[in-house]
């Protein structure tokens, strides 16, 4: 029973921080605009721990490596207390396999913060286009579907692009994700 807690507190504390730091990644590697409501809401529950570590990793070519290496850190940390929770036996720490497996979870991460883009995006399409999400979540998901619109026509005035993109993400996640998964957790 409290190793349940533990593990509904870790998947309810730090998987989501890790989440947030890899979406304030994505957000400033896009240039998105962060005056809005949700990039207010995310610097403010990063910057705490991002504005220290940047004092001793500097940005890199645009990239702010602070923050990513705080999102990897922060999801080894938390595979490594599932681990632990679930009575893994650490006879030797397994670190080359726990590095490929946090890898390729901020890659699902990832894919599953532009899928959820890509919801948020066509519900405000309906709802209230003007929003002052609209333009982040433009900036978003703009890189990926502009290769799809300019091969994809649109069928009457519907823009199929974004189910097109959600089909490609979801055998992304299902295909060489998951594979690459298994293949983590085997080094473990």
């Amino acid at each position: 029973m409290l190793n349940e807690a533990l593990l509904f507190l870790l998947d309810a504390l730090l998987q989501p921080f890790a989440a947030l730091l890899l979406l304030r990644f994505h957000l400033q590697w896009l240039r998105a605009p962060m005056r809005n409501p949700l990039g207010e809401l995310i610097m403010a529950l990063t910057n705490f721990l991002v504005l220290r570590v940047r004092r001793f990793i500097p940005a890199m070519r645009g990239f702010d490596i602070a923050t990513l290496l705080l999102a990897f850190a922060v999801e080894a940390i938390y595979l490594s207390a599932v681990l632990w929770a679930q009575g893994f036996p650490f006879i030797t720490f397994p670190l080359p396999g726990l590095l490929v497996w946090t890898l390729v979870k901020l890659l699902k991460i990832s894919v599953y913060l532009l899928i959820g883009a890509l919801f948020v995006q066509a519900i405000l399409s309906w709802v209230n286009p003007h929003s002052p999400i609209a333009g982040l979540l433009n900036v978003v998901t703009h890189p990926f579907l502009a290769p799809l619109r300019r091969r994809i026509p649109p069928f009457g005035n519907i823009d199929l692009t974004l189910l097109v993109l959600l089909i490609v993400c979801q055998l992304i996640l299902i295909v060489p994700l998951a594979w690459l998964e298994n293949l983590a957790v085997k080094l473990l």
